[in-house]
């Protein structure tokens, strides 16, 4: 997990707190001011009919409680200054139209993800690293009305009997929540935010996650359809880099994508869209990933993508893949490619399909033609650590060959993690497959070093 930086503290490195700043006068946030918000947003609910307005164009309802609110705020005996009013203003129209106090994490791009551990404890990915911020809520009361308003707005509930919740916002924001009694101190809420834009690989490669010359060999890899899993641990960049590598698919494919939360956002016109959907209100009805990728293969797809296999539906991928479904992408969880065979012959097993652990291995082998292993490192940075060739089996072993690493070489005093791509000289097995389809790589693009400073 990156480091954790208090932006609540008076000390600290003004450029990394700076951007709370901007969002935040942190001074104003005192009880006596939450307590006048709260108390107005319940006089405001008293006096109106959100129901009546309901029927009213969208910017007119705005309006019209926004005018509203500012009537009460004249009301009130409390002495505030101008930017006092706007700002209680602007913020109870959050608690009406929005999230809440999160509303201005919402709106700040560079936030990735937004973490409400306790509703006085609010913290941000930013970079790569943790911050904590000012923002609360009044109660516990306070966060579960807003958890609630998150997940109603896509037809799901949560309540002691179904306590977690998996949701997403308009703007494919996935949300997680969970609360008592499975949260033992009070609602929690997570917000995994993408960036407006999808990144591109030519992205990456600025951001130094990978090199020019692995970035044309992933582009090779997907021309000429090769079976690719994306390995890493969370928060590792497995889905932005499926995104980025997905943008090679040839334009005149047709491609199904299986997600459990659709997040995946690609570029191509022909592109079918599946995601799961949770058990109803009986405990029934519940649409998995398995069923999905059965279904899939029923739709006429070029090429499948699952945005994360977890559980059984890995055999149902494998399968696709080694009957006529090449050029498939997916991602899981793991820390090494090897670690990710592992896990894959576990998923396997998990299908009770009565295979023995050979014919298990045999199955992933010719399936599968590279992993492709993302990391996060201390600083924040995400990077590709390994693109590795699964070659073939030998006796009872799946062999693996490493094409491409990244090796971490030091860290600065500012914590910076120094390191180099390396080629490892290999030529991989794929090669002549890639030439076959009209994709020329260099050769001495396998013999590259490329330092990190």
């Amino acid at each position: 997990m990156g480091a954790v930086l208090d932006t609540t503290s008076r000390h600290g490195d003004n450029r990394e707190t700076g951007w709370v700043n901007r969002l935040f006068n942190r001074e104003g946030y005192t009880p006596e001011y939450q307590e006048l918000k709260f108390t107005l947003h319940r006089k405001l609910l008293d006096r109106i009919n959100l129901e009546a307005l309901s029927s009213m164009a969208g910017e007119r309802v705005r309006a019209e409680i926004r005018a509203a609110v500012a009537k009460l705020v004249e009301e009130e005996k409390t002495p505030l200054s101008l930017v006092e009013k706007d700002r209680v203003i602007e913020e109870i129209l959050d608690e009406v139209f929005g999230l809440g106090p999160l509303e201005p994490l919402l709106q700040d791009p560079t936030v990735s993800d937004i973490l409400v551990t306790t509703p006085r404890l609010v913290y941000v990915e930013r970079g790569g690293k943790l911050y904590r911020t000012p923002v609360e809520f009044k109660d516990d009361a306070h966060l579960l009305r807003i958890i609630e308003k998150v997940v109603s707005r896509v037809g799901r509930r949560v309540d002691e009997s179904s306590p977690l919740v998996d949701a997403r916002l308009p703007d494919g924001s996935r949300v997680n929540a969970a609360i008592p009694p499975v949260a033992v101190d009070g609602p929690l809420l997570s917000i995994r935010r993408f960036g407006r834009h999808a990144l591109k690989g030519e992205d990456l490669v600025a951001k130094l996650a990978m090199t020019e010359g692995m970035l044309e060999l992933l582009k090779g890899c997907v021309k000429a359809r090769l079976n690719i899993l994306i390995c890493g641990g969370t928060g590792s960049g497995k889905t932005t880099l499926l995104n980025a590598v997905s943008s090679y698919i040839p334009e005149d494919e047709r491609i199904v994508t299986i997600e459990d939360a659709a997040e995946l956002r690609l570029q191509q016109t022909h592109v079918a869209r599946m995601e799961t959907r949770p058990p109803n209100v009986e405990g029934t009805g519940a649409i998995h990933i398995r069923q999905l990728v059965i279904n899939a293969l029923r739709m006429r797809p070029d090429r499948i993508i699952v945005g994360e296999v977890r559980s059984e539906e890995a055999l149902d991928m494998l399968q696709a893949m080694n009957t006529g479904h090449d050029g498939s992408l997916t991602t899981l969880h793991a820390n090494t490619p090897r670690d990710g065979l592992g896990r894959l012959e576990v998923m396997v097993g998990m299908a009770n399909s009565n295979m023995g652990i050979r014919s298990i291995r045999a199955q992933i082998a010719s399936a599968v033609d590279l992993f492709i292993q993302t990391s996060r490192f201390s600083d924040g940075t995400r990077r590709i650590t390994h693109i590795t060739e699964v070659v073939g089996m030998e006796q009872d072993i799946i062999t693996l060959q490493d094409i491409f690493l990244f090796e971490k070489t030091g860290i600065t005093e500012t914590g910076k993690v120094l390191g180099r791509f390396r080629a490892t000289g290999i030529r991989p097995k794929f090669y002549e497959r890639l030439k076959q389809c009209g994709i020329a790589l260099p050769p001495q693009m396998f013999q590259t070093v490329v330092e990190i400073s």
